[in-house]
């Protein structure tokens, strides 16, 4: 019998949907092994995480209230959610692995001394130890892991899981846990200054995200995508390339090692294709790739190609739009 512990992140509208994918997986797993789930909410809206996670699946819902917790610190975080742990008696601790759990993953498996297990799909419980699985080879396979420690850290794939529909009748047992971070625990704070222009959609939740690389040429050229994004009701993106030159911010980076996005429309401009942002855009409905290079890999994946300098296409859409629009 396993112990689940889920940490629920909140958005100001209620658990992101990230908790609410990782509720369900823990949820699922529970079923399997005759388990419990239990969850743990930070900040000063912890109660309302609480009573939501309780109509998604977890027994027991812990609360950390403090108001020091209403913006993402990850000493702060790490530090309650291993608190919460180990009260709990968990030996699963389970999380959303967005670009907050790629953060909390790797710090809690080692404050715990668990196995960290990450981009996890689904589970094995058929065999005598639970094995997880997880995409490899670029999501052209998948591969079945077991952890040599009795606890482990489980990220779970960013729209991977089907979101269940909550229960408002369950009844489960809210703790509020005797913790009180303090200002001295914070040991980075991370402040990003982000244009007007900006769409404040998240890139997981996005319905079209216009992402820019290394052919946009600099920071001047990701203006006119957030344009675009603009008048498209979508948000913008970025390669890594991109965000290492320091055109972007980091947490606009898709791909393996950034966000794992689905949206309906996936607009890739000036960006080669390698393999680790192709593996972030594999569940994208329809990928249009606008390049100069027609030998561009991105073009494999892409269901209509552009060989064209962006600059011409993505003026001339945004003109258009701009007529029909405004």
């Amino acid at each position: 019998m396993s112990r689940i512990l889920v940490f629920t992140n909140q958005q100001e509208e209620g658990l992101s949907t990230g908790a609410k994918e990782a509720l369900a997986f823990g949820s699922r797993l529970a079923s399997s092994t005759g388990g419990e789930v239990r969850s743990v909410s930070l900040g000063p809206l912890a109660a309302d995480g609480a009573k939501e996670s309780i109509s998604l699946g977890a027994s027991i819902a812990y609360t950390i209230s403090n108001p020091l917790l209403a913006e993402y610190d990850v000493e702060l975080y790490v530090n309650c959610i291993e608190t919460v742990f180990q009260q709990s008696g968990a030996d699963i601790l389970i999380l959303s692995f967005d670009r907050i759990g790629k953060d909390l993953v790797g710090r809690l498996a080692t404050r715990i001394g668990a196995s960290a297990i990450t981009e996890v799909v689904d589970y094995n419980a058929d065999s005598e130890k639970l094995t997880w699985i997880r995409p490899i080879y670029g999501d052209k396979a998948f591969g079945e892991y077991t952890t040599t420690r009795s606890l482990v850290v489980v990220g779970i794939r960013k729209k991977s899981q089907n979101v269940d529909m909550p229960d408002e009748t369950r009844i489960g047992e809210i703790i509020e846990v005797n913790y009180s971070p303090t200002e001295d625990m914070i040991v980075t704070k991370l402040v990003v200054k982000i244009q007007a222009a900006l769409s404040d959609i998240r890139l997981e939740d996005a319905r079209i995200v216009i992402s820019g690389g290394r052919g946009v040429g600099g920071p001047e050229g990701f203006n006119e995508l957030h344009v675009l994004a603009y008048l498209l009701g979508g948000t913008v993106g970025a390669s890594r390339a991109a965000c290492d030159a320091g055109w972007v911010p980091s947490n606009l980076q898709v791909g393996q090692t950034g966000a794992i996005v689905a949206p309906d429309l996936y607009i890739a401009v000036g960006i080669s294709g390698a393999s680790q942002h192709l593996a972030g855009i594999s569940n994208a409905k329809t990928v249009v790739a606008i390049n100069t290079d027609p030998e561009a890999p991105i073009f494999k994946r892409a269901n209509i190609g552009v060989v064209a300098d962006y600059k011409t296409v993505i003026q001339s859409l945004t003109e258009k739009l701009k007529k029909v629009l405004v």
